[in-house]
């Protein structure tokens, strides 16, 4: 078995950065604004019709557009699901949604969250489906990448207040970017078996004589969007468990590919924008470092898993409970561990029924910030802000003002930045803390005891950072989980946007100082081990003591009997 886990690892993480390198040096075409040929005229014609200046913003322009942009999206989807009776492509005839169904659900599809407290395949209309929530999977995705490239010229750029053009960079990211991988990757889904029609559901006899009743619906698209926006919201309550969704291991391993496709990319992208390969890289490494432990360390729990079966006569220990069976133990904690890592919240194993190990790092890869790779554009912003945070703490320690790619990193930027790392955590654990008051909140939970505190916490957890994955055993669509955890999903996205403009702002108009001997490099394996220092300090600093009240008892329950 480990060396089936190391093979898989290895395979994953070769065919990934295959894939990367070249999206990357693409990618690098948007962020440094470069006009693509044969579409200036058209995108000329299109921001005029739009009564759209193509000027380049500052950053209070480029965050006002951005904030603005999103509220549309979310004021329109909200009405969407409230009237999806009245609207077509509704076979099943469902009915509009609730107000606070709907109000939590078009804030986790315009935050990228795609949290579902609802099962997709009897709730959402065909229509709401693809005018609605796949629109919003391309559009909010758009949105981070957008940011990140706000941030990275920030940093490339000197004596400037100009971060680029939002609505620019949004067409061109949807249209140039995410839309012909979505399409590609949507085509080879069909190819595989992915169900993509407008049909209402099937009713048929099965083998034993049972009847049963198939769910249709453009299953296809909705799946490459959700993988390659790093989205997670399915068609079908099982997600990428469904065989519908997810019909084959090697539909399975291209999913995960496409999770981490975009993510890693960037970082690639970073490097030639600050012309300076390298600093992409050394990101790139320390994310991948921290992905392969956190993997290994799943598996091996879930390989593990309990001992007292053993004694009960079991063949193995093993943990299969909640597992895909069509693809084993191994390639289920890889892919909870890809969706954690990134924020994305596809789910093709139940991660309730992890073992507590197994269950606690993928609650914490997201609590991190998702970092580790993250979601589009949201993972690499993130990690430079612990970058940031890492030149400072470097700087004390060997007694020189900390800057970072030529800029020096001053009061105003290491505020902004610890604003911006502890904004999720407060979400987090005052979110948790007020389910664990009420009576509302803990009438949610399935289980009693440390495991039920911890669905309560990884519920919040998934929410203020963008994931959408759940614990599967939290009773979520009712009116206080709904506002909790839509409030969370919305500060959780939008509050961070803030002091990240604010930084890039700073940096554009900051002139760029030549390196001196006594400059800190901030590549190789030295900087790449106080990047993963400097997380792992945060986050244990953080979240460590509410982790001892969930995951870490309940395995220590496991051992003492």
């Amino acid at each position: 078995m480990a060396t089936e886990g190391f093979l898989l690892l290895a395979c994953f993480m070769a065919v990934l950065l295959l894939l990367a390198k070249p999206v990357g040096d693409y990618m690098t075409l948007i962020a440094l604004d470069r006009p693509f040929k044969g579409v200036q005229k058209i995108e000329r014609a299109v921001w005029r019709l739009c009564g759209i200046s193509s000027e380049e913003m500052n950053w209070r322009q480029y965050l006002i557009a951005l904030l603005l942009f999103n509220s549309l999206g979310f004021a329109f989807l909200y009405c969407l699901l409230l009237i999806q009776h009245l609207l077509p492509l509704n076979p099943q005839a469902l009915p509009g949604l609730s107000w606070h169904l709907a109000l939590n659900t078009a804030i986790s599809f315009v935050t990228n969250t795609n949290w579902q407290s609802y099962a997709g395949e009897t709730t959402i209309s065909t229509f709401s489906t693809m005018v609605g929530l796949t629109v919003q999977n391309f559009l909010s995705a758009a949105t981070g990448i957008a940011l990140l490239f706000a941030l990275i010229r920030g940093f490339s750029r000197h004596s400037t207040q100009n971060l680029g053009n939002a609505w620019r960079d949004i067409t061109r990211i949807t249209l140039f970017l995410l839309l012909p991988l979505a399409l590609t990757m949507a085509l080879f889904l069909v190819s595989q078996g992915v169900v993509q029609n407008f049909d209402a559901p099937v009713t048929i006899t099965t083998l034993e004589g049972a009847r049963q009743t198939l769910p249709m619906g453009p299953v296809a698209s909705q799946e490459a969007i959700k993988m390659l926006g790093t989205n997670g919201g399915g068609l079908f309550n099982a997600n990428s468990a469904h065989p519908f969704e997810n019909p084959t291991a090697l539909t399975n391993f291209i999913q995960m590919l496409a999770i981490f496709l975009i993510p890693a990319a960037l970082c690639f992208t970073f490097g030639n924008v600050v012309r300076d390969r390298r600093q992409g890289t050394t990101l790139l490494w320390a994310m991948s470092i921290l992905f392969l432990l956190a993997a290994a360390v799943v598996m091996q729990a879930e390989l593990r898993g309990n001992p007292h079966f053993i004694s009960l006569g079991a063949d193995s220990a093993a943990n299969w409970e909640g597992k895909e069976s069509r693809f084993g133990i191994l390639t289920s904690a890889l892919f909870a561990v890809v969706t954690t890592a990134a924020s994305c919240g596809a789910v093709n194993a139940m991660h309730d029924s992890f073992t507590a190990l197994g269950g606690m790092i993928p609650m914490w890869l997201i609590q991190l910030g998702e970092v580790v790779f993250g979601g589009v554009g949201a993972g690499l912003y993130g990690m430079l802000m612990n970058v940031v945070l890492a030149v400072f703490i470097a700087g004390l320690m060997i007694g020189r003002t900390p800057e970072y790619l030529g800029k020096k990193i001053g009061v105003k930027e290491m505020k902004m930045a610890a604003i911006y790392i502890l904004i999720t955590p407060l979400l987090v654990l005052s979110g948790t803390a007020l389910a664990m008051m009420t009576d509302a909140g803990r009438a949610g939970l399935l289980n009693p005891g440390p495991h039920g505190f911890s669905e309560a916490l990884y519920a919040l957890s998934s929410a203020a950072n963008n994931n959408g994955s759940a614990f599967a055993g939290l009773s979520a669509n009712t009116p206080f989980w709904n506002l909790l955890l839509g409030a969370a999903m919305l500060l959780g996205r939008f509050l961070p946007f803030i002091p990240l403009m604010i930084i890039a702002g700073a940096l554009a108009e900051r002139k760029t100082q030549p390196a001196s001997p006594g400059t800190l490099p901030t590549y190789g394996p030295l900087f790449i081990a106080l990047v993963i220092g400097t997380l792992l300090l945060v986050g244990a600093l953080t979240f460590i003591p509410a982790l001892a009240l969930g995951p870490v008892i309940e395995h220590l329950q496991l051992l003492a009997h």
